[in-house]
């Protein structure tokens, strides 16, 4: 299958849902909640699953769908229910064929709430699920940083399309990864790119847009001649990524400028595109999962931009399991010529903890 169709309507969804995001990143106000996790959302997580969640359901009503939030907090929140449908009723692309595509606007506040709580698939081997995650990096996204919306279609367990909205990453795919960048964007540069990948058919960055897609343009990692002058991202939360272990694989490898960190899903984007080189994300706990909404769509694009993903014991993501990759342990990106080195680095770290 060339996936065609289900390229169009995840990079229309991914652009219509970062078009509300951006709306609430510039509200003082973000209608914060903490999770039971403790983990927070805002009403742009919310806004931009019930979009999304709708355009999928027009086009593929099938298909199983694995996503971050739900409803449950809105159902019993009447003002901020309210404040969400204001949010959302209005938000549509400039483009009207775009916007039919995605189903048009949501009707009223019950199917936006159904729409919020049609992410509950368990995931699985088989069958056609697809991993969103509104906003990845929300407390990036709080603190005026780095975030991204991404959307991934697994079949079979397989990625096989996946696309990220990147609001505050340069436009310019030339614009190397600096703490500027990981922080805010760059100054007086041009912001908001949307990324995408089909399996086998390479990656692509284009411009988000209010409308139709601009004409996208392919992406590939950038090649390493010296692996001592390469940049390695990494989370900005010392809760999700071991930040210590990161600074000794990059010691073995001789790298001695300090990591850029930047929260999400842009850690793939930018490598994937040649703005940074090497992403890890090294778990901070021997019981720690992944979640699947958080690596499919952004393993996908570095892998068609030239690169491989594993976890810290060489294996690739296994996205077959259920909502977690509870068969991997942390994530290892890196560009082909250079990812055995990397990845011996990563092991010889592990290696000597344990016989510590």
């Amino acid at each position: 299958m060339s996936y065609q169709k289900e390229l169009l309507v995840a990079q229309l969804a991914v652009q219509r849902a970062s078009i509300l995001t951006q709306n609430v990143f510039h509200e003082k106000a973000k209608g914060t909640l903490s999770k039971d996790d403790f983990s927070p959302v805002t009403k742009g997580d919310f806004g931009a699953q019930a979009l999304i969640i709708q355009a999928i359901r027009t086009n593929f009503p099938e298909d199983e769908i694995v996503a971050e939030e739900e409803a449950s907090s809105l159902r019993e929140n009447d003002s901020l229910r309210n404040e969400m449908w204001n949010l959302v009723k209005d938000i549509k692309l400039t483009d009207d064929e775009s916007d039919r595509i995605l189903g048009g606007p949501l009707k009223n506040e019950t199917e936006m709430l159904e729409a919020l709580d049609g992410g509950k698939s368990e995931g699985g081997p088989k069958g056609r699920i697809w991993a969103l995650d509104p906003i990845d990096g929300t407390k990036g996204f709080l603190r005026g940083g780095q975030y991204a919306v991404c959307l991934g279609l697994i079949v079979d367990g397989d990625v096989k399309v996946g696309v990220i909205g990147c609001p505050n990453l340069p436009l310019s795919d030339s614009a190397t990864l600096s703490a500027e960048i990981g922080q805010s964007g760059a100054a007086d540069a041009e912001t908001g790119v949307l990324f995408s990948a089909v399996k086998g058919q390479g990656a692509t960055s284009r411009p988000l847009s209010q409308g139709a897609l601009p004409e996208g343009k392919a992406i590939s990692m950038r090649p390493v001649t010296d692996i001592s002058q390469a940049c390695f991202c990494e989370g900005v939360e010392a809760g999700h990524s071991a930040q210590d272990d990161n600074a000794e694989v990059a010691r073995r490898l001789g790298i001695t400028s300090p990591s850029v960190r930047l929260d999400s899903q842009a850690k793939y984007c930018s490598i994937a595109r040649g703005a940074g080189d090497i992403y890890l994300r090294l778990p901070v706990k021997a019981d720690y999962q992944e979640k699947i909404w958080d690596h499919a769509a952004g393993d996908l694009l570095v892998r068609e931009a030239g690169g491989d993903v594993t976890d810290i014991t060489g294996k690739r993501l296994d996205f077959s399991i259920g909502r977690k990759l509870s068969g991997n342990k942390g994530v290892v990106a890196a560009p082909k010529p250079i990812f055995e080195q990397v990845i011996n680095a990563v092991r010889a770290v592990y290696a000597a903890k344990a016989s510590i």
